[in-house]
């Protein structure tokens, strides 16, 4: 079990679920829910937002095949988790459920407060939508790499492609939009 877990488990237990409860206790104000009051925003706070383990995965190969690169570059739109200056290439790695992967067996949107989730679901999509639009349009090719493209026998595969995309100066993206221009 990871150190984060055991922190939320321990959490959970010890300052807020005194007494017999199992370590699970609802809270006043949502009695349906599985979680004691505080315990959820402590576990919304251990959702990272940069150096992902599918972040970490992508970063190793690419480093692994020579490619240098500069990680979660604040100077440009959306931050990209990889920038490969020398190909004038971005590279976001996505987690499937955050930035709503259309067409993903391993996107579900919640059951439970739905109109919150679809609302912020559809504002992510939206901005990064925005954003990648504005970094080709500042020169740059952006290449979306999804979470579902690296588990199991997919991974190998998704990841020589994305190197041949970045030595090539090809992305599936600017193939699928000539494409779409063609009379």
């Amino acid at each position: 079990m990871n150190k984060a877990r055991k922190g939320a488990q321990w959490y959970a237990r010890t300052i807020h679920c005194p007494g017999d409860t199992g370590g699970v206790a609802q809270s006043p104000s949502h009695p349906e829910s599985p979680y004691a009051r505080g315990t959820r925003s402590y576990t919304m706070s251990r959702i990272r937002g940069k150096d992902t383990s599918i972040e970490k995965t992508v970063r190793s190969y690419l480093f692994a095949r020579g490619f240098r690169f500069r990680k979660n570059d604040k100077r440009y739109p959306g931050h990209p988790d990889i920038v490969l200056p020398k190909y004038r290439t971005i590279v976001f790695v996505n987690g499937c459920f955050w930035h709503m992967h259309e067409g993903c067996e391993s996107f579900h949107m919640p059951k439970s407060n739905v109109e919150f989730w679809t609302a912020k679901l559809t504002r992510n999509r939206d901005r990064d939508r925005r954003q990648h639009e504005q970094l080709r349009q500042m020169g740059w090719r952006v290449i979306d790499v999804w979470e579902c493209e690296l588990r199991g026998d997919a991974r190998e595969p998704r990841l020589e492609r994305l190197a041949r995309e970045i030595a090539e100066g090809t992305d599936v993206d600017d193939n699928a939009r000539d494409d779409e221009n063609q009379p």
